[in-house]
């Protein structure tokens, strides 16, 4: 199988420092895109083995799971860090441009239109998710299989620290009926069940549809190239970054994620702790049971 991801990248310091692509120290950023990278490769990249001790030889490991991967980062003008990037230059490509760093997801999709043909799968990125699952593709296409290909599974993002109320949060809970009612309609088939190595699973229409990523098959990928608003640039979902990473495949699918009591069965993570650290203040901890 091919896969082509495509990561958009901007890392340009501001007093105000709002975003994590805008603090003064540039470590965390790098850090983040360098697990980025190197986790794609070493889940789904075919340079994988295991040592026999008693041949002292390294034979291929994993390769039915095993992928040939092409990945792409998108920047905008002298707003990036890979320059400073440790990794050689052979695991990444990098596809310049001049467009406000907001809308870099949109030349993402620019990037994957000009491939139409050529991958199994097409995927978006920011440059600060992590994916961990080696079985995440096997479970996407296990989904379509089951559901059809215009039912989408997006992945829960969540947040990681040893410290504070919660060790884990998933950040992208459900946003109010009316934010995304103009672009989906959740009751239309509102939830999907499945069996999982005889564990039931239940899949539900996503009130947040938004995980800074998105992940197609190359049917999905040409259904969504072919539609009118496709690269029109909308920016109407909540903000310019949530919209290019998120508008077009919810205009274009009906978006699905794991309900809250599994949502671990297909999850990204989202580096730093931005939002599990709301927890306590402006976000309260409801008591189990609620």
């Amino acid at each position: 199988m091919r896969i082509l991801f495509t990561i958009a990248h901007f890392f340009k310091p501001n007093s105000e420092g709002r975003h994590a692509s805008q603090r003064k120290d540039p470590q965390p950023r790098l850090q983040a895109l360098t697990k980025s990278i190197t986790a794609l490769h070493q889940l789904f990249g075919k340079s994988q083995s295991i040592i026999n001790i008693a041949q002292r030889l390294a034979f291929p490991a994993n390769q039915p799971q095993s992928h040939e991967l092409d990945i792409v980062i998108c920047t905008t003008k002298d707003n990036h860090l890979l320059n400073q990037l440790l990794l050689p230059s052979h695991l990444y490509k990098h596809h310049s441009t001049n467009v406000e760093p907001l809308l870099l997801g949109f030349e993402c999709q620019v990037v994957l239109q000009s491939c139409l043909n050529k991958y199994d799968y097409y995927c978006f990125l920011e440059d600060d998710l992590i994916i961990y699952d080696p079985w995440f593709f096997i479970k996407l296409n296990w989904f379509t299989q089951q559901a059809s290909d215009l039912n989408l599974l997006q992945p829960n993002r969540y947040e990681v620290s040893p410290h504070g109320l919660v060790h884990k949060a998933y950040i992208d809970g459900d946003l109010a009926l009316r934010v995304t009612a103009p672009f989906q309609n959740v009751q239309e088939q509102p939830e999907l069940k499945g069996t999982i190595m005889n564990a039931p699973i239940t899949f539900r229409r996503a009130l947040n549809p938004h995980a800074g990523c998105y992940f197609l098959n190359a049917n999905q990928m040409t259904h969504w190239a072919n539609q009118a608003y496709f690269l029109d640039r909308d920016i109407s979902f909540v903000g310019p970054l949530e919209s290019a990473a998120t508008l077009g495949i919810m205009k274009t699918f009906r978006v699905y994620k794991t309900s809250p009591e599994q949502a671990s069965f297909l999850e990204i993570q989202h580096s730093g702790t931005g939002f599990l650290g709301l927890i306590g203040g402006q976000v309260g901890l409801a008591e189990k049971g609620n």
